[in-house]
């Protein structure tokens, strides 16, 4: 199930495994998504394309800090 947290008027964008980003996410949204990995951090910017911080976080609560660290900075 999609949640999103709005942060400095960014939507974070909580996705399940199975959840696709470009079904959940618009322009300008932030992305969160979990995989065997880690937590992965995604921005998605006006075209649709994603750009993505290189290595997954290993917690969700270190992902959403990322993410809105990201919304401070007016991704």
């Amino acid at each position: 199930m999609v949640s999103v947290v709005r942060h400095r008027k960014v939507n974070i964008v909580v996705l399940e495994q199975n959840e696709q980003l470009a079904s959940h996410c618009a322009a300008g949204d932030i992305g969160i998504i979990s995989d065997d990995a880690g937590w992965w951090v995604k921005f998605v910017g006006e075209d649709g394309q994603v750009d993505c911080y290189g290595d997954p976080y290993p917690s969700y609560n270190e992902a959403l800090w990322a993410a809105k660290a990201a919304a401070e900075f007016g991704v």
